[in-house]
């Protein structure tokens, strides 16, 4: 396992740890099932938001929660493990939960990042930052860029060869 991928509470140590030798702590969190182009370009700015990047990763079972019982394709362990092999993400941690408000609270990031489709009110967890002195900011997507789409398409293209 990669010493990027910590669980909760060790991760909540480290995060305090360097925020307070004065690094600045971003999070942000999703599926990433798939890893395509947007992901890379969302962690890529992501990143440049602060000093540490951390990576809240919907286990399998939230992320059946969320798409529903053919997802995800690849499963958590592997998810985390390509996204530490990214430079842009310092951590990462796995979660059960339907969303990641606990997580954000344990590690009370400077910096909570989402995407740009999402308006910042619906953003859980951006109240917590902001009342702890940080921000919330929202990443442009990549237009066309997604799990979904890609798994439509190669549903499509393999449809179309039968």
């Amino acid at each position: 396992m990669s010493v990027k991928i910590l669980a909760r509470e060790p991760l909540a140590k480290r995060s305090a740890e360097l925020k307070a030798a004065g690094e600045r702590i971003i999070f942000t969190n999703g599926c990433f099932d798939l890893l395509h182009v947007g992901h890379v370009r969302y962690l890529t700015a992501a990143r440049s938001c602060g000093d540490r990047l951390v990576v809240g990763l919907n286990s399998d079972a939230s992320v059946r929660r969320i798409k529903g019982d053919r997802r995800p394709i690849t499963p958590q362990d592997q998810r985390a493990e390509v996204l530490a092999g990214l430079a842009c993400v310092d951590f990462i941690t796995v979660f059960e939960e339907p969303d990641p408000l606990r997580l954000i609270q344990a590690l009370q990031p400077d910096v909570l990042v989402k995407g740009a489709d999402w308006a910042e009110a619906e953003i859980i967890g951006a109240d917590v930052v902001k009342a702890g002195g940080g921000r919330v900011e929202r990443i442009e997507v990549v237009p066309g860029a997604s799990t979904s789409g890609i798994i439509r398409r190669i549903l499509e293209r393999y449809a179309n060869e039968r």
